[in-house]
């Protein structure tokens, strides 16, 4: 095929998913905030959310971010947001991870203290967009009442965005989101013995 008619095919081709595009963009008329689940077995579901956490930031709009799970160990998405970014209210429940502290009761009781946290900016409209990082965990272990947080979610403002992080969730909390993505792992450093880094992996 020569250059001439393989330019005039890609550009058929072209223009023939150009006005697919146009067309959703306009049937795409509803305008409020979305609820995005990234769930999934592989690395990059949080990294994602916090990506959407500069986005809104350059905006301006006001950011809630709180952290199941993690918060023993420091990492730099903490670092750099409570040094910059005095727009982002962050809250992490801060006890590590549930194979740290081998202590269902105590995991518990941190969960209610941090939802206590989570649940009024999920209220609060002033808030564009709220960061429940690693909530799935929270809802497959049963440390919070999977209703209660599901009504939570759905019955937010109108113009106020929420990211759900973590593996697994189930199919109810699946059901009250808009997007749901899935982040699947093909290979990983770690099973290779390969140690996290420092601003890469935390």
């Amino acid at each position: 095929m020569s250059d001439e008619k393989r330019d005039a095919k890609h550009r058929a081709a072209m223009e023939k998913q150009k006005a697919s595009v146009d067309a959703s963009i306009a049937a795409a008329s509803v305008d409020r905030g979305v609820a995005i689940l990234l769930t999934g077995n592989g690395k990059g579901k949080s990294s994602s959310a916090f990506g959407m956490v500069m986005r809104a930031l350059g905006y301006e709009h006001k950011v809630g971010v709180v952290q199941f799970i993690k918060g023993e160990q420091m990492s730099g998405e903490e670092l750099y947001l409570r040094e910059h970014c005095p727009r982002v209210t962050l809250y992490q429940m801060g006890t590590g991870f549930t194979w740290d502290t081998q202590d269902r009761q105590g995991d518990i009781a941190a969960a209610r203290r941090t939802w206590a946290v989570a649940e009024p900016m999920l209220q609060d409209p002033s808030y564009d967009l709220v960061v429940l990082d690693e909530l799935t965990y929270m809802l497959a272990y049963d440390y919070l009442p999977e209703a209660e947080v599901l009504d939570a979610i759905a019955s937010r403002p109108a113009s106020q965005s929420v990211v759900v992080t973590g593996r697994g969730g189930g199919a109810a909390l699946q059901e009250v989101m808009d997007t749901v993505s899935e982040v699947r792992e093909i290979k990983h450093a770690f099973t290779a013995g390969i140690a996290a880094r420092k601003g890469v992996d935390y």
